[in-house]
């Protein structure tokens, strides 16, 4: 399993071992104590899926304030999308700096994002459909989100989207100043 870092410490690519034969292929998408012993540490406390109908299905940019920020696995298992994450850590030197890539099920690849981080993504093909790993159970009002037009952090998406949920287009723009120094609780509190 190798990992390949991204331009925003904290996210990395996993790419797992594939063994080939005449029937098709194997591979161990996830091997806890492999990725501990490259620096990688994940409870799993549930895992979920997405399954999106449309090209430029938009969901995101999501996340859990403390105490029950989640880290992530996320792999697509039909399809292909963009993935997003924006670093939202408190102190951190790349707060509101952001990150893409590009999952399909036609390359055997996972995305980690780690705690401290806003998800989302867009689909770039129709039938699309994800699942994640995730670290911590889902806290409804530790939920919390980055608006996916947020002049402030400047995302470029690959599609223009199409679909999304109100409450997804509904995220109030953000201080990165304030973020970077208050951490994403402040993300749940308007500013004073």
């Amino acid at each position: 399993m190798r990992l390949e870092s991204l331009e925003v410490a904290g996210p990395q690519l996993v790419h797992p071992d594939v063994f080939p034969d005449e029937r098709g292929h194997f591979m161990r998408m996830l091997d806890v104590a492999e990725l501990a012993e490259q620096g990688i540490t994940m409870e799993i406390a549930h895992m979920s899926g997405a399954s999106n109908r449309r090209r430029g299905t938009l969901r995101g940019l999501h996340l859990q304030v403390p105490p029950h920020e989640e880290a992530k696995f996320v792999r697509c298992v039909r399809g292909r999308v963009q993935d997003v994450v924006v670093d939202v850590r408190k102190g951190s030197t790349t707060c509101g700096r952001w990150c893409a890539v590009e999952l399909s099920a036609d390359e055997p690849i996972a995305l980690f994002v780690p705690e401290g981080f806003a998800h989302g993504y867009i689909t770039l093909a129709d039938d699309t459909d994800l699942e994640y790993l995730i670290s911590v159970p889902y806290a409804p009002k530790a939920s919390a989100g980055l608006r996916w037009d947020d002049p402030g952090l400047s995302i470029e998406w690959a599609a223009a989207p199409v679909v999304m949920s109100s409450r997804d287009a509904a995220f109030p723009d953000i201080d990165v100043g304030r973020l970077a120094t208050e951490g994403p609780g402040a993300l749940l509190t308007p500013p004073s």
